[in-house]
């Protein structure tokens, strides 16, 4: 799989856990730019990152993220 692969896939994760349709996510998306990804989704949707791709992350490494290339490159790692 992919970059781009998985951000399409993570896409509909994102559709998914915050219930909206029209998110569009790019490589240098961040929580700011999405209003309904708040501290309590970012954890709906780290367990549905990991559900899917049936990695587990280290809290660190979930810190360690700018943006969702960073996450990208995380998964591609495991």
């Amino acid at each position: 799989m992919n970059r781009d692969e998985i951000l399409a896939k993570l896409t509909t994760i994102f559709h998914d856990e915050l219930d909206n349709d029209e998110i569009v996510l790019h490589f240098e998306t961040t929580a700011d730019d999405i209003e309904e990804w708040d501290s309590l989704s970012h954890i709906q949707l780290i367990v549905a990152v990991e559900k899917a791709f049936k990695v587990r992350f280290t809290s660190s490494e979930i810190q360690s993220w700018n943006n969702v290339g960073e996450m990208i490159d995380c998964i591609l790692s495991k």
